[in-house]
This record gives structure tokens, C-alpha cells and sequence, in this order.
């Protein structure tokens, strides 16, 4: 049985004639936790767009859980799959309890009423990450890390087998993101494919990485395999420093200085 959740085939994206995506073949096991790493304009969400459908390709294949994007649905396609997007824009007014029920909405139709049980996943979503205490205060209002774990809730609460990120950590101070990842970390029979601007957070998080450069994967495998001073040098332009912590068996990357052009 084929155990991959996402697979990227031959993938070629162009805006305006320029070419952002260019061949590009990654595949994330089930259960998998997976990075996706590269400089500013590397092509990290532009191949996450491709994947959750905001942006469509005309040359390449997508497939999630053996089946091709283009014959899924939108809403088949939201019970497999939770996003959690760096452009999230609420404009209305609504609650955090309300914000968290639409994340049911691919379990019915349009106006349906959630029913007790949608209600008691919401919330023990919101515990997950925290928030439940403050369930009724208006969402517009909250920071922008705290809205990023509403977030995240919401994906928790939406029950996909597989969650795609495109750098949730960048609003949240270390603690939560920390939190954060621990509580990906702990979901228990789910995909994580996540880009992160952050290497030691990859590093010390996922099972494997994949590294985007001008639109092109040049590294994909384990942190320890990925992450060597070389790659370090000719794809972020930094001098940098290893460390093996024998005791977790994590490395960690220490910045030493930008590599002038």
C-alpha cells in the first residue's frame, strides 16, 4: 500500500513568463513531520498554494493520498486536508467561538447547524491551544499570535489526517512558538508539511526537510543530512557553526555572519 499523503510530480509554475516552480518532485509520508525551508522568493508558498489548490499548475501533478488534486473536491479536499496560511484575513466581527464552528463546515452543508459533538471538538481544540478561556472575545481583536492559534485550532478542529502550514510560527514569541510546534508534534496520526523560516526549529522538529532555491528543490532529507555548513553557505549565504546535542542526538545551527556577494 502506498504510504504517501502528498506527492509532487514534475511541478512547473510561471507567473508573467517568470518561472517560480521548476520540476518540482517531494513526496511527505503519512504520519510524517516535514520542513520546508529556503531563502525569501525560493518558492516555499508558491508550491504550498499549488498543493491546498489556491494556485493550479498546468504542468505537473499533485496527489493526496494516491489521488489527484484535480479530481477532488473543495470540500473533499478540506476533510483531508487542514491550512494554515500566513495571509488569513478575518474583516467581520465574529467571535473566536464562532470563527472555530466554520471549521466543521466541509462536515455539512451551508446552513446546517453544528450539533453538540462539532461543539465539544471546537472546544477541546481550543484547549489544545489554550485560548478556550477567552472563546467569546471578538477574534478581530486578538494579536496576531493569538490569532494564530486560533488558527491552528481551527485546523485541529477541522480533524484532517493531513495539516500543511506556510510558516505558522512567524507571529508568536518563542514560548508559543514552541507550544506550537510541540502540539504538532503530539497529533497522533497526522501529516505535517510545514515551511519555516526558522532552520533550528526545523532542525529540531522534523523528520526530514526539503530545501527550496529559485524555485528548485536542492536538498531534501534528515536535519543532520540537509543542514551542513556547505548548504548553509552556497543556498543561505551564511558562515555558520554545528552542534550535536548527543543526548537528543539535535543539531543545532549558530549563526556566524552573512556571506557578502
Amino acid at each position: 500500500m502506498d504510504n504517501r499523503a502528498i506527492e509532487v510530480n514534475n511541478l512547473f509554475y510561471s507567473v508573467d513568463g517568470k518561472t517560480l516552480l521548476n520540476n518540482i518532485s517531494v513526496s511527505v509520508e503519512k504520519n510524517e513531520f516535514v520542513g520546508l525551508i529556503g531563502p525569501n522568493g525560493s518558492g516555499k508558498s508558491t508550491l504550498l498554494k499549488n498543493i491546498y489548490k489556491q494556485y493550479s499548475s498546468k504542468k505537473g501533478t499533485i496527489y493526496i493520498n494516491n489521488k489527484s488534486i484535480e479530481h477532488i473536491s473543495n470540500k473533499e479536499l478540506a476533510k483531508n486536508m487542514a491550512v494554515v496560511t500566513q495571509e488569513n484575513k478575518m474583516e467581520f466581527d465574529f467571535s473566536i467561538w464562532e470563527v472555530m464552528r466554520m471549521s466543521r463546515l466541509p462536515y455539512h452543508g451551508l446552513f446546517d447547524m453544528n450539533t453538540k459533538e462539532d461543539d465539544e471538538i471546537c472546544l477541546n481544540a481550543l484547549k489544545k491551544v489554550g485560548m478556550e478561556d477567552l472563546k467569546y472575545r471578538s477574534f478581530p481583536s486578538l494579536s496576531g499570535g493569538e490569532k494564530q492559534r486560533v488558527y491552528l485550532a481551527m485546523a485541529f478542529a477541522q480533524e484532517s489526517k493531513i495539516i500543511v502550514l506556510d510558516e505558522p510560527t512567524n507571529h508568536l514569541d518563542i514560548g508559543y512558538q514552541l507550544m506550537l510546534m510541540d502540539l504538532l508534534k503530539k497529533e497522533k496520526n497526522t501529516t505535517i508539511f510545514t515551511s519555516l523560516h526558522d532552520m533550528n526549529l526545523a532542525a529540531r522538529y522534523c523528520h526530514k526537510i526539503i530545501v527550496l532555491n529559485k524555485g528548485q528543490v536542492v536538498a531534501c532529507g534528515s536535519p543532520k543530512e540537509v543542514l551542513t555548513l556547505e548548504l548553509l553557505r552556497d543556498v543561505f549565504k551564511i558562515n555558520a557553526e554545528i552542534h550535536h546535542d548527543k543526548e537528543t542526538d539535535k543539531i543545532t545551527v549558530l549563526y556566524k555572519s552573512f556571506i557578502e556577494n
